[in-house]
C-alpha cells in the first residue's frame, strides 16, 4: 500500500475521533509486515488518563487480530507542523517494531517521516 494510500485510510479513521475535550482529532493507519493496515482514532473520556490515542488503538486493533510486526504507521492532525506520536504511544510501538516508519501528516498536506528509533531513542526494555 502506498504512503498516499495509508495518509487516506489514516484521514478516514480520523473523522471517527471521539474529542469532545480536546477537540484535537487523530486517525492512524498502520501498515503491518503482511501488507495488512488497521486503522484507529483518538477516543477521550471526562477523566482524561482514561483517554487512548489513534496509534495505540491501531497497534491494539492489530495485536488482538495476530499480527506483531509494522512497517509503517501514519497519523494525521490538522495541525501545523503535522503532530508526531506521544511517548506513550512510541514506547507501545516499540514493543513489536523497532525500525518502524512513521509519518505524520496534516490536513493541508504537509508530511514528516521519521523512523521510531529517531522520536524515541532510549526506549524502555526489560
Amino acid at each position: 500500500m502506498s504512503e498516499e494510500e495509508l495518509i487516506e485510510s489514516a484521514k478516514r479513521a480520523r473523522l471517527k475521533a471521539y474529542a469532545p475535550y480536546s477537540e484535537f482529532k487523530v486517525g492512524a493507519a498502520l501498515l503491518t509486515s503482511s501488507g495488512k493496515v488497521y486503522t484507529g482514532a483518538n477516543v477521550e473520556n471526562a477523566s482524561y488518563g482514561l483517554t487512548i490515542c489513534a496509534e495505540r488503538t491501531a497497534v491494539f486493533s492489530a495485536v488482538s487480530s495476530g499480527e506483531k510486526e509494522f512497517a509503517s504507521l501514519v497519523v494525521v492532525t490538522d495541525k501545523s507542523p503535522p503532530a508526531k506520536p506521544c511517548g506513550a504511544c512510541l514506547q507501545v510501538l516499540t514493543e513489536f517494531s523497532r525500525n518502524c516508519s512513521i509519518v505524520c501528516a496534516n490536513l493541508d498536506g504537509e508530511i514528516t517521516r521519521h523512523k521510531l528509533g529517531e522520536l524515541l531513542p532510549e526506549a524502555f526494555e526489560l
